[in-house]
């Protein structure tokens, strides 16, 4: 069973990651992007963890609707939103209880994910953080190295794709041979799943 620490550490080790992979994200983001994803999100998971070690709240659901908030106010462009909508609808799907079971994490997740599709109008294949969380939605029922498994190969899969959606769509046919940034920082998220579990 997880349990709200669960969650914290969950998003600590996010934070952690996305710490260490900043000028990754950058990078990747400088070549079909803003240049500040890797920023941006380091900005929002650094306020997350510092929240969370301020107060943390006592549900798995009401830690992750905190983290939903925090990046939202705090994260600027589009990443701030779609990821505070993620974390916000898993919260909210996973209610008020002490414990959950990562089946009922993978259902909360599969709701956050669809939440995210609608705000961004997105699907898989339109090279977004989509082509990273949807596998991972199917896989952590398995297990949370599977979902991890999962989120890197469909990241890694955006290379070739063109993207419809998002910033990088106005490059048209440059944006191929990339890999989308948002889908790299959402395989970043998933794999923090094996570290809290660790």
């Amino acid at each position: 069973m997880l349990d709200a620490a669960f969650m914290c550490r969950w998003m600590t080790a996010t934070a952690d990651a996305v710490d260490r992979d900043e000028a990754r994200l950058t990078d990747l983001d400088s070549a079909i992007g803003d240049a500040d994803h890797g920023a941006n999100l380091r900005r929002g998971f650094t306020a997350v963890a510092a929240a969370l070690g301020k107060e943390p709240p006592g549900t798995p659901g009401a830690v992750l609707a905190l983290a939903g908030r925090q990046l939202i106010s705090t994260v600027g462009g589009a990443s701030g939103p779609l990821y505070g909508t993620l974390l916000r609808r898993m919260g909210k799907e996973l209610g008020d209880a002490d414990e959950v079971t990562r089946e009922q994490l993978a259902r909360a997740l599969g709701a956050g994910v669809a939440a995210v599709g609608l705000l961004g109008g997105a699907a898989a294949g339109d090279k977004t953080m989509l082509d990273a969380l949807l596998p991972a939605v199917d896989a952590l029922g398995e297990s949370f190295g599977a979902a991890a498994d999962a989120a890197g190969a469909g990241a890694a899969a955006t290379v070739p794709l063109r993207a419809r959606k998002g910033r990088a769509s106005y490059l048209g046919e440059r944006s191929v041979g990339h890999q989308d940034p948002g889908a790299a920082s959402a395989a970043l998220l998933i794999g923090a799943l094996v570290e809290a579990a660790a």
